[in-house]
């Protein structure tokens, strides 16, 4: 059997490593004795993986409805995890910075670019069937969508249009979390109700949202373009790059997930009601609710058309 001679850089090396954290270099190294090699299997864990997605029908459809929704979940930390790279990084560099970018617009490039899964890959009628057992969970619900957003942009850019006026930076978060743009696809403004898809939301995640909102209003990706040299700022490529992370999350990904929407919910199956009630066209269309993340890099007119059909 052949011997390896380790190195003595490999293991002065362990050794600062070990002794930085208080620990000893032996303890560690006879622990990989006794350790089992790694597998491909166990590191992903493929296993769990496949087994997290339990139907409640017996619609054979259903699965690539499920399997479609855990798979953008997973894209949407991606993207988080590439975010918070940016947001949290003292001394952030514009290569960086861009590199970064280009990976988050990358992934939703993704995203809306598989709508077809959807939109083609199931049968109208299975869909009409198995959404019934879905009642009262939406799409909507998705937390890890809601802290991309206030991870990409100041807070003001995320309030509904008509409220906008009325609050900014010294509002306090409580007050601007009930007036943020999505609250309109289940509240009551004249009655001040919300609809339970709301409710059940914000009983889950509303403490988390508002640590988000006040974490990140200093710390976003606006606020982190700001921060680069002035130079930079101005570079077109870069800002191109913005401008198209801008339109691909509050246009493009917005309209394809309408549009596949609309295929099944207005085929004339069913009440043409979405399964958490939300007023679902006038909440997801770009053009009502004018969401832009970086409004200060689009010109007036195509502020002025954000959204409209061309």
């Amino acid at each position: 059997m052949n011997k390896t001679n380790i190195p003595g850089e490999l293991l002065d090396r362990l050794e600062q490593k070990f002794q930085a954290i208080n620990q000893k270099t032996e303890t560690h190294l006879e622990g990989l004795v006794w350790s089992k090699p790694i597998t491909y299997w166990d590191y992903i864990q493929t296993d769990v993986l496949l087994n997290l997605q339990n139907q409640r029908t017996t619609l054979p459809d259903e699965m690539v409805f499920i399997m479609y929704h855990q798979v953008n979940e997973l894209l949407f930390k991606m993207i988080l995890w590439e975010i918070n790279q940016i947001s949290h990084h003292d001394k952030l560099e514009t290569v960086f910075f861009a590199e970064r970018l280009m990976r988050i617009s990358r992934y939703f490039d993704m995203l809306t670019t598989s709508f077809d899964i959807m939109g083609d890959g199931m049968e109208v009628e299975q869909y009409m069937k198995f959404r019934n057992t879905l009642t009262p969970a939406s799409g909507f619900q998705s937390a890890q969508y809601r802290m991309i957003e206030f991870a990409s942009t100041d807070l003001i850019n995320l309030i509904d249009h008509r409220f906008r006026a009325t609050i900014d930076r010294n509002t306090p978060y409580e007050h601007a979390f009930e007036h943020l743009y999505w609250q309109a696809a289940g509240k009551d403004y004249t009655t001040g109700e919300k609809s339970f898809l709301i409710e059940e939301f914000e009983r889950k995640y509303k403490a988390t949202f508002l640590r988000h909102m006040e974490e990140y209003n200093t710390i976003n990706i606006w606020q982190k373009f700001k921060q680069l040299p002035a130079e930079d700022q101005k570079n077109q490529d870069l800002i191109q790059a913005m401008r198209h992370y801008d339109y691909t999350v509050n246009i493009t990904w917005v309209m394809g997930h309408l549009n596949a929407a609309k295929k099944y919910i207005d085929s004339g199956h069913g009440t043409g009601e979405a399964t958490g009630g939300s007023d679902w066209k006038k909440y997801m269309h770009p053009k009502y609710q004018r969401r832009i993340f970086f409004p200060e890099l689009w010109n007036e007119e195509e502020l002025m058309n954000w959204g409209e059909e061309k």
